[in-house]
């Protein structure tokens, strides 16, 4: 059996391996959303997160909330619109923005979810963290603070070596 090369090349393979754990841990999570009944994808749950807490949101501000690229925003709300869990339409004040809001089944559908659903997702991964959760939350921070501030190819130097 081969050796899992990701694992062994530690920091030069870190953007794989976080996105395997990513897979893993929205799989999983579906796996949760299957068993309480809803017929949702784990990915789906931050736009609903954010409408619930933001109220009415553009595509740009949902985007920015759930730090996706702006296009990826526009594919899950246009889903979760024609899913009739979104509606969008233009805003009152300037009649160039469209804004997205929850409709009364989205409404149900995240009330559903913050009773039930969402405790035992954060339940279990608790459970898989427990006793650095505070810790990797915070390096996390640090690792997306990081390349904001200062992205991969900004720390090489004109010699293509890091600095």
């Amino acid at each position: 059996m081969p050796q899992d090369i990701v694992r062994d090349f530690g920091l030069l393979t870190l953007g794989s391996r976080f996105k395997r754990i990513g897979e893993s841990l929205q799989a999983n999570t579906q796996r949760i959303l299957q068993m309480h009944g809803l017929d949702l994808q784990g990915a789906q749950c931050p736009y609903l997160a954010a409408l619930d807490r933001e109220g009415p949101l553009t595509v740009g501000e949902i985007a920015e909330a759930v730090g996706v690229s702006q296009p990826g925003a526009t594919r899950a709300i246009g889903q979760m619109v024609e899913a009739g869990l979104m509606a969008m339409a233009v805003s009152d004040d300037d009649q160039r923005r469209r804004l997205v809001s929850l409709t009364d089944a989205g409404r149900d559908v995240v009330a559903f979810a913050k009773d039930k659903v969402w405790p035992d997702i954060e339940a279990a991964v608790s459970d898989l963290c427990r006793g650095f959760e505070a810790d990797l939350l915070r390096q996390l921070a640090i690792i997306e603070d990081g390349l904001a501030e200062r992205p991969l190819i900004q720390r090489l130097g004109k010699d293509g070596k890091s600095r």
